[in-house]
């Protein structure tokens, strides 16, 4: 009922003005009262047992208060009240991305908590969780590059296997111009409005056949807009390694990205340059990339009104029914 009630609108709700009637006929009633006196005498009242007395003092209001409350009611239904079933023609128009992930040995530094490769996995899930109406697809790459998903609007299948990304898949070393190639080769035949990689390395390119300024000429062919993301903290970033008695040891190695080549391919394909050095500010990367490449999404709401007087006009003309029985038999009026 009270869900019903918030559906409803009012198509002349100006005819509200008429519930001042109300304390005025209130203000009525009760200065009668006061004028008028019994004129129906008895010589005993032990022809009127007391209970009997208190319930007809009780009742003799009654009509008053059906009279306001049907009142009331009439009001309401003058008012028109409305309910509207809607519903919505939804069009989006999506955007493609393909996230490329560097997996080389560096992305276990852990200048990024707990490391850079588990840091940027994070992130980037929460990305994929922040744009339900995208395809995303997912490149990763090292010494070579493989595509660990194409392009999928099935979300939480993509989410899994960004859990599986691990160093040592594949050979290591970095090789950037290949994994920007892959991911522009999973978005060529692509028919979005926009097409886009996020391409994430902390390193320079050193392996790989695909020079990474020629992958950003084919991204830029084929309509694909690049934002690179160098990784790493500025200065030297703790790197684990085993030491001969099987334990973990921690060297700091000096954090070199190759940020010229990285702004260049951005500027080729008309992307943008980021660099991370640590959670939150890449965390901000995917924020700010989030709302440059917002779907498009447009929406036709279709609306029926149903008129609802009815109900209150039929509970108003019960109560004056009532009210009018009950004048002219148990409250009549003696003279």
């Amino acid at each position: 009922m009270i869900r019903w009630w918030n559906d409803i609108q009012f198509a002349n709700p100006e005819l509200f003005v008429l519930f001042a009637i109300i304390p005025l006929m209130l203000l009525f009633y009760f200065f009668k009262l006061r004028k008028n006196k019994a004129n129906v005498q008895f010589s005993a009242t032990k022809f009127l047992p007391d209970q009997s007395a208190e319930i007809i003092r009780f009742v003799r209001h009654l009509p008053i208060v059906l009279s306001l409350i049907a009142l009331s009611l009439l009001i309401v239904a003058l008012a028109r009240p409305q309910s509207s079933l809607s519903w919505q023609d939804v069009t989006t128009e999506g955007i493609d991305i393909v996230i490329a992930m560097d997996i080389s040995g560096s992305m276990l530094a852990e200048d990024l908590k707990p490391n850079r490769l588990e840091a940027s996995k994070n992130v980037a899930m929460d990305f994929i969780s922040s744009r339900p109406n995208d395809r995303i697809g997912l490149v990763t790459f090292s010494g070579e590059s493989f595509t660990q998903s194409p392009l999928t609007t099935d979300h939480a299948v993509l989410k899994n296997l960004f859990k599986d990304v691990k160093n040592g898949m594949i050979e290591d070393g970095t090789a950037i111009g290949l994994g920007l190639a892959t991911a522009v080769n999973r978005l060529r035949d692509s028919d979005a409005k926009s097409k886009v990689v996020i391409l994430l390395t902390d390193g320079f390119n050193t392996k790989g056949s695909v020079p990474p300024l020629t992958a950003a000429e084919i991204a830029r062919e084929f309509g694909v807009r690049t934002y690179t993301i160098g990784l790493g903290t500025n200065g030297k970033a703790p790197y684990p390694f085993k030491t001969g008695f099987g334990t973990i040891a921690y060297q700091n190695v000096e954090v070199k990205i190759d940020e010229p080549t990285m702004k260049e391919i951005a500027q080729k394909t008309g992307g943008k340059y980021y660099r991370a050095t640590n959670n939150r500010s890449l965390e901000a990367i995917y924020a700010e990339i989030d709302q440059l490449e917002k779907s498009k999404i447009e929406v036709t709401e279709y609306r029926k009104k149903k008129e609802e007087f009815f109900p209150f006009a039929m509970i108003a003309a019960i109560l004056l029914l009532v009210d009018f029985t009950l004048k002219n038999t148990l409250l009549k009026s003696l003279n």
